[in-house]
């Protein structure tokens, strides 16, 4: 058992979620015994906070990783495809926040509290699914296991966050505009240059990352696709559908599912997801309880809510599950996954 603590290193440590992955390493106390933060040639030089003490950012080459027991990157697929193998032939363990990775049936896609055994199968890189996939199964997880599941339809809310600091600023600079009624150019979302680009304030977008020949966006066939690889369900109904919203932090979703189970209630749902790990229930309509974005913000749980049984279908149930995007769908989860490969003796 390793005492002294783990070579850790950051990729992306500049960004808003290696920020979020620093925050968490240190209110978890994880036992580091030397931290390298790794950016772009952009960002390197820059100094980051942790622990009370400046850190410096260096340039993020295949050489940074030697040494480096675990390598936490979030710096966009590009990078991870460049240097997650990089990292791995020197001996580290990655876990990837991207999604470059993720439906390569050698890598493992977890979310500890629904699939952590799967990290034994991992050959150097772990990775950290979307932040929307995460939310929802590690919810319908405990019901699937009480209950069985046959169909999952779901709708997102997802903040702009999700799409990166610039998102923000330009979410912030347009209802700005708008509010003194003055003229402003949408310049961020979508980042495509070749895609028409769309008013994020006082809107809603149905359309996150390209668009597939079936019709679907990428993200929504990240979900659907994510979703059966994590419960092993390659079979499952999963439909999505993803929009983005004006909401700086936090996910929505309107979720239907279908369970094989007859004469299940709402109160047996309840109960499973009361003790579930990682889950919050917050479901008590006539006192108006139940999650919202702007209260899931700095929390690590997922938090669902209006869970209802449907009107025509005796298997089916509607819920609404919210979490923080940037941390249960990022940080946090990369985090939860560092922990258990410490916990389970997969790095020495």
């Amino acid at each position: 058992m390793n005492t002294s603590g783990f070579h850790i290193a950051v990729v992306g440590a500049t960004g808003a979620v290696g920020q979020q992955m620093l925050n968490t390493l240190e209110k978890r106390d994880f036992p580091i015994k030397q931290l390298t933060l790794l950016s772009s040639a952009r960002s390197a030089g820059s100094t980051v906070t942790f622990k009370g003490k400046e850190w410096t950012v260096e340039e993020a080459k295949p050489e940074s990783f030697e040494g480096v027991d675990i390598a936490l990157f979030s710096a966009g697929g590009s990078v991870s495809k460049l240097l997650a193998p990089e990292a791995v032939k020197r001996g580290a363990i990655v876990v990837d926040n991207t999604s470059a990775f993720r439906m390569d049936p050698d890598v493992p896609l977890v979310v500890p509290e629904v699939n952590e055994e799967d990290i034994k199968l991992h050959n150097g890189i772990i990775a950290n699914p979307n932040c929307s996939t995460i939310q929802m199964v590690a919810t319908l997880e405990p019901i699937r296991k009480e209950y069985g599941l046959s169909k999952v339809i779901v709708s997102t809310y997802q903040a702009v966050s999700g799409a990166g600091a610039a998102a923000i600023d330009e979410l912030h600079e347009q209802s700005q505009a708008i509010l003194n009624g003055e003229s402003f150019s949408p310049a961020v979302l979508p980042v495509k240059s070749d895609e028409k680009h769309y008013q994020i304030a006082f809107n809603a977008i149905p359309q996150i990352d390209k668009f597939e020949e079936n019709g679907f966006t990428f993200e929504e066939m990240k979900m659907i696709n994510e979703t059966k690889k994590i419960m092993h369900m390659p079979t499952l109904k999963v439909s999505a559908t993803c929009v983005r919203l004006p909401v700086v932090t936090g996910h929505s979703e309107s979720v239907y599912i279908e369970i094989d189970n007859e004469d299940v209630t709402v109160k047996d749902l309840h109960r499973l997801l009361i003790d579930a790990p990682g889950v919050t229930l917050e479901d008590v309509p006539g006192e108006q309880v139940y999650p919202m974005p702007a209260y899931a913000v700095g929390k690590p749980d997922v938090f669902v809510g209006r869970v209802r049984k449907d009107l025509d279908e005796d298997k089916g149930f509607h819920m609404w599950i919210v979490s923080d995007n940037l941390l249960k769908g990022a940080a946090w989860n990369s985090v939860q996954i560092a922990e258990s490969l410490v916990k389970l003796g997969l790095v020495k």
